[in-house]
């Protein structure tokens, strides 16, 4: 049987490659129907020209289109992978920069925060267009969202569709990698217990060989090569027992012992984890180079760059395996929906946990109870960025500003009132992306 799979948001090149190049590698999809879909035809047309290298290296029987109708494409597909940014880095840099003028510094902004919330707004009703076709057009496609800031987004969609939809992250499977390679042993030993909220999960178990694995990782920190390298990371595993998944970066940003001073930032967040996290000028510079760059880049890939057949590490093409193809089990980190997945975190919330894909679908595969002080933190994260669904849901602007003035970093640097200013500036920056809102005045609370 011929499975048809659609990629929204093809137009990310590198991305969309790989996660062909992994579906390809399982003989039931070596005859499958792809179909790329992006509202950027120029990266379009490049997405389509790798993925048709990919084929001819493989010498695979699959059948690739493109096209910019999504409507389209998604008739009779059987999986769906969401890619998409909703604004350029020229709307994405207000996100940072508005903050930073009121003294909130903020590094990525793509998951939470005032940066990650107003990216989830703009972010939102696109999302839901798209689900809303799935419904209608291929309802019973699994669906799987790679797009930022993954919690809210995936949390939004599953209160307002039957589709089958599940987030995915590669920070689970990156750090346990990181973690064995600190220790010295093989992932393939390595055994864990990882659950929270996307971006901020910790592993209450890791095990190697079955044997608990923390008090190597214990002595591991303390050499200058480790230590040197996840700054931010390190100091909350040594405070907080358990070692959390996603960057030094992202952790900086995810509350407030590390960005709200300038000597903090000079400590932990100007140095390591290879990309100079406290320097958003350097951040931005990279992206923006990038809009210049990666044309010339793409077309020295296709003309002269390998192909590696090879697996890599995502969790996509597993997934679509264990459901659609020869249904071989795939054990991962999902995110879903909380029905007491994890005990002491909101209900309902978007967590990520350990779950399972079968022929029957994704689920979760374990409850957790997460160590009290881990549990605060995470569910006060959960909480915040449910009040921030509620308030796309609803189009309430007021719930946009309640959301962002318990945010942990910003809370701990502003006032109330300089956080209401903030927000306001921010809603009217992003005027043209809320349309759906009733209103874009919190003045009147």
């Amino acid at each position: 049987m011929r499975r048809k799979f659609v990629f929204i948001g093809a137009g990310s090149l590198d991305f969309t490659r790989h996660l062909v190049r992994d579906l390809l590698t399982f003989e039931a999809f070596d005859d499958c129907e792809i179909s790329l879909v992006d509202i950027n035809e120029k990266r379009l047309a490049y997405a389509y020209q790798g993925i048709m290298k990919i084929i001819k290296k493989g010498n695979y029987n699959a059948k690739v289109t493109y096209t910019s109708d999504r409507r389209a494409a998604l008739v009779g597909a059987d999986g769906v992978v969401i890619t998409i940014l909703q604004g350029g880095v020229e709307v994405w840099r207000h996100d940072i920069e508005i903050p930073k003028k009121y003294g909130v510094d903020i590094n990525v902004g793509d998951t939470r925060g005032p940066s990650g919330i107003f990216r989830f707004l703009r972010t939102a009703p696109v999302m839901l267009d798209i689900i809303r076709d799935v419904e209608e057009i291929c309802p019973h496609a699994i669906v799987l969202n790679y797009s930022n800031p993954m919690a809210m987004l995936v949390s939004y969609l599953q209160k307002q569709t039957f589709v089958n939809v599940t987030g995915l992250c590669h920070s689970v499977q990156g750090t346990a990698e990181m973690l064995a390679e600190w220790i010295g042993a093989d992932i393939k030993d390595i055994k864990y217990v990882c659950a929270g909220i996307n971006h901020q999960a910790f592993y209450t178990e890791y095990k190697w060989k079955n044997e608990d694995a923390y008090p190597l990782l214990k002595e591991a920190i303390l050499r200058e090569e480790v230590a040197n390298y996840e700054p931010v990371r390190i100091e909350m595993f040594k405070h907080l027992g358990y070692f959390p998944t996603e960057s030094s970066g992202h952790n900086s940003e995810y509350n407030q012992w590390f960005r709200k001073r300038p000597d903090l930032i000079e400590k932990y967040c100007t140095h390591g984890t290879g990309w100079n996290p406290g320097e958003y000028a350097y951040i931005l510079n990279e992206y923006l180079e990038r809009e210049t760059s990666w044309e010339a880049e793409y077309k020295e890939w296709l003309e002269h760059g390998d192909i590696e057949l090879e697996r890599g590490e995502e969790y996509a093409s597993n997934i679509f395996n264990a459901i659609l193809g020869d249904h071989t089990p795939f054990f991962f980190n999902g995110n879903l929906q909380n029905k007491g997945y994890i005990k002491n975190v909101r209900e309902d919330a978007c967590v990520e946990v350990p779950v399972v894909a079968t022929e029957r679908g994704v689920h979760s595969t374990m409850p957790v109870t997460l160590p009290e002080h881990l549990a605060l933190m995470v569910d006060h994260s959960a909480r915040i960025e449910e009040l921030a669904v509620q308030a796309a849901i609803t189009g309430d602007p007021i719930k946009v500003f309640h959301a962002i003035l318990f945010d942990p970093l910003t809370s701990s640097v502003l006032s109330m009132q300089e956080i209401k200013d903030m927000v306001q500036e921010m809603l009217n920056k992003n005027a043209e992306y809320l349309t759906y809102f009733k209103s874009l005045s919190i003045e009147k609370i």
